[in-house]
């Protein structure tokens, strides 16, 4: 039996499903992400990432070998030689016939909007918003990383938040409750870079604390409430510069991605950012997640997606299976 994986590999965390194209997906198998593809030994820790969420879905369906692969991962568009170096070598890890891998945007923007085009905004712990206009028009808006951009995502959030709380500990900015939220999460505040950085992605750690900003936003304290509009702000700029530059009129737009789940707190200052826009914007929710849209990509190579997909197919065969030989029954 055939069967196709999608694989949603991001900064902080890593899904996986297995579709033997009978009925639903099997269940999300899901394990710790990777610091992105664009990083040093990027390869080396997404392949990591990747083994270790598929090979127990394979291991439950031994009968089953994975025809198409398609992986979804952070920093794979700054990096297209890691991520032909990824595929390559997921393509004999998980004897498949096909991997292809993009970055995370693009199956999130499959996913959201079923394989058509408009403009969906991905925010999680990075952010990027990704157009595909009706002429095939490609747009890609942030997504910078951690250090250069993705403003507004929730290591944005959190980094912003751990900040003021700092600056209230130092007695440089306005008492807030982000410094008692910050003690609480990550303990004396005089080690909080320490903290940071104890599991190797700064980025990760400081998006866990984004929940707890928006906690305290919705509880009124103004430093966090503040922090929360400029990154509802900053996510909608991005909205509108992507909707900007493919053009068209009456785009459908989606929001997906981890952070949605802080609320309105976010998304309300987000829907008012995208009222502004001058031509009209069709706000949806995502028809589908990331794995559902690395499972399109993994089984059409058709869609409007495709030049933005690295795709690399077995040019031999599988040798085949040595079947033991039959023993003559015995004779009584």
């Amino acid at each position: 039996m055939t069967a196709a994986v999608a694989v949603d590999l991001g900064k902080t965390g890593c899904r996986a499903v297995l579709w033997d194209g009978a009925g639903p997906a099997s269940d999300v198998h899901e394990v710790p992400g990777a610091p992105g593809l664009a990083t040093d030994d990027g390869v080396t820790t997404a392949r990591a990432a990747v083994l270790a969420a598929v090979r127990p879905l394979l291991a439950r369906e031994p009968s089953v070998r994975p025809s198409a692969v398609c992986v979804g991962a952070a920093g794979a568009a700054a990096a297209p030689d890691a991520a032909r170096a990824l595929a390559g070598l997921l393509l004999d890890d998980l004897s498949a016939e096909e991997v292809a891998v993009t970055s995370d945007a693009v199956t999130a923007h499959a996913g959201a909007l079923g394989g058509r085009t408009g403009v969906v905004l991905a925010i999680g712990t990075g952010s990027v918003a990704i157009g595909i206009g009706d002429d095939g028009t490609f747009a890609r808006v942030d997504g910078w990383g951690p250090w250069l951009g993705d403003e507004g995502s929730g290591a944005w959030i959190g980094a912003a938040g751990l900040r003021a709380a700092l600056r209230a500990h130092d007695g440089r900015g306005p008492d807030t409750a982000l410094l008692a939220a910050a003690t609480e999460r990550f303990g004396d505040p005089d080690r909080l870079p320490l903290a940071l950085g104890r599991d190797g992605n700064p980025a990760r750690t400081a998006a866990s604390f984004a929940p707890d900003v928006a906690r305290t936003a919705a509880a009124g304290d103004p430093t966090a409430s503040a922090i929360v509009r400029d990154a509802a702000t900053a996510l909608g700029e991005a909205v509108l510069a992507t909707a900007r530059r493919i053009g068209g009129d009456g785009l459908d737009v989606a929001v997906t991605g981890g952070l949605t789940g802080l609320g309105e707190p976010l998304l309300g200052p987000l829907r008012s950012t995208l009222a502004g826009f001058p031509r009209p914007l069709r706000p949806h929710p995502p028809l589908g997640d990331p794995l559902d849209g690395a499972r399109l990509l993994a089984l059409d190579a058709r869609r409007p997606h495709e030049p933005h997909v690295v795709r690399v197919r077995r040019t031999a065969p599988f040798p085949p299976v040595p079947t033991p030989p039959v023993s003559p029954p015995a004779v009584a």
